[in-house]
């Protein structure tokens, strides 16, 4: 059988590039960076190359200034804990976004019961955050601004700059959850007023288990675990040399096919949005028509569960996802759904595709060729169809 992987936000593969970058990391080049011996300098050397590489992703200006993680939930967690204690004694209101993703909102949740202020900003129902709702509630007692650069459930890209710009018209620090964007769309965060901003070397085509934080010199943070003082001693633990180093290699690819690669999967994410909306009745989509990453296309069929859709698509070969891979398995609606507005039918009827490197104009028409049978077929059985609907 044909299978087509449409599912990149849930995890990708890695690049053979970085794989090959990766290799000699595992047998060869194995020594640990503390060390002072030529093997410990020869592993300083590649975490520095690294370090520089993810730095230029994001248009950093100095390297020191990327500490490497396990990942995007732990980079989040550094950057909103680690930042927050650290200021307590200036303020204790901290802001974030009514759809971030879990790693950030459960940090937040954590926050509030160590007896910080939190406020939640809406989104209107494309998914971007209510810039006049966060000029009201943002105070000379605010210490920190959370927003994610851009949606991996529903694509939107989120006005960054201008949200840097009020956080720091109040002296608060600005943090990002870049890891959906970073390596699909162009992040300057010198441009974009951002103080701390989490990648994920897995959504770039790198290995799971490695991750980065950008923090920019001067931002007062203190570390959320101890240890041997690795990183700065912000983040403790001898460093995953291999995945540091397929990092690296990852951000490098990144930067240099990013402008070419979102134009090809613009071209094959509209193609696939125009096809299901002109073929298939009462579907939606759900996130901005045009600020929206280039791989991601999010759409709800009426009268239809996902779960459905998701297991007839699997049965013909297509893998694809209801929402945030880290929160699928549950049975609640996404929060991002209802926050944009949706009712609990329409977010349970909603589709995740996310389109990567190994997807061709080919995947997309056999996907367009199969789904309109099969929601007609999953409508023609459902309690919630019209009876005078024609499918």
């Amino acid at each position: 059988m044909r299978r087509i992987y449409m599912d990149y936000a849930a995890g990708a593969p890695v690049d053979g590039r970085v794989l090959e970058a990766m290799a000699p990391f595992f047998t060869l080049k194995y020594g640990n960076p503390s060390s002072s011996h030529y093997f410990g300098n020869e592993a300083k050397r590649a975490i520095s190359e690294a370090r520089n590489r993810v730095a230029s992703l994001i248009g950093a200006e100095r390297d020191e200034e990327i500490i490497f993680t396990s990942g995007g939930t732990e980079s989040n967690n550094l950057a909103i804990m680690g930042l927050a204690y650290r200021n307590r004694p200036k303020g204790d209101h901290v802001i974030t976004s009514s759809i971030e993703h879990m790693s950030v909102i459960n940090a937040f949740k954590h926050l509030s019961k160590q007896g910080f202020r939190v406020t939640y900003i809406p989104v209107d129902r494309y998914g971007i955050l209510d810039i006049g709702e966060l000029e009201k509630k943002i105070t000379e007692k605010t210490v920190l601004v959370s927003v994610m650069y851009a949606n991996g459930e529903i694509g939107t890209i989120e006005p960054i700059k201008e949200i840097g710009e009020i956080a720091h018209s109040k002296a608060a620090y600005f943090h990002v959850d870049a890891v959906a964007a970073a390596g699909q769309i162009p992040i300057d965060v010198e441009k974009e007023n951002i103080d701390l901003l989490s990648l994920s070397s897995n959504d770039m085509y790198g290995p799971r288990g490695v991750g980065a934080l950008y923090i920019r010199a001067g931002t007062p943070i203190q570390p959320i675990m101890f240890g041997g003082g690795q990183e700065r001693g912000l983040r403790s633990g001898t460093e995953n040399l291999p995945g540091i180093v397929g990092m690296g290699k990852a951000a490098e690819i990144a930067k240099n096919e990013m402008t070419k690669e979102a134009e090809r999967l613009s071209i094959l994410r509209d193609e696939f949005i125009k096809g299901v909306l002109d073929s298939i009745p009462e579907s939606y989509l759900n996130g901005h028509r045009t600020k929206r990453l280039p791989n991601n296309v999010n759409i709800r069929f009426s009268y239809v569960e996902g779960e459905s859709l998701i297991l007839s698509l699997d049965m013909e070969g297509v893998a694809c996802s209801s929402g945030s891979a880290c929160t699928s398995k549950t049975l609640e609606p996404s929060h991002v759904l209802m926050a944009i507005g949706l009712k609990h039918e329409e977010a349970h009827g909603s589709l995740l595709f996310t389109l990567g490197r190994q997807n061709n104009e080919n995947d997309v028409k056999y996907v367009l060729d199969i789904l309109p049978g099969i929601v007609r077929r999953l409508r023609a059985i459902s309690p919630l169809t019209p009876k005078n609907m024609i499918l």
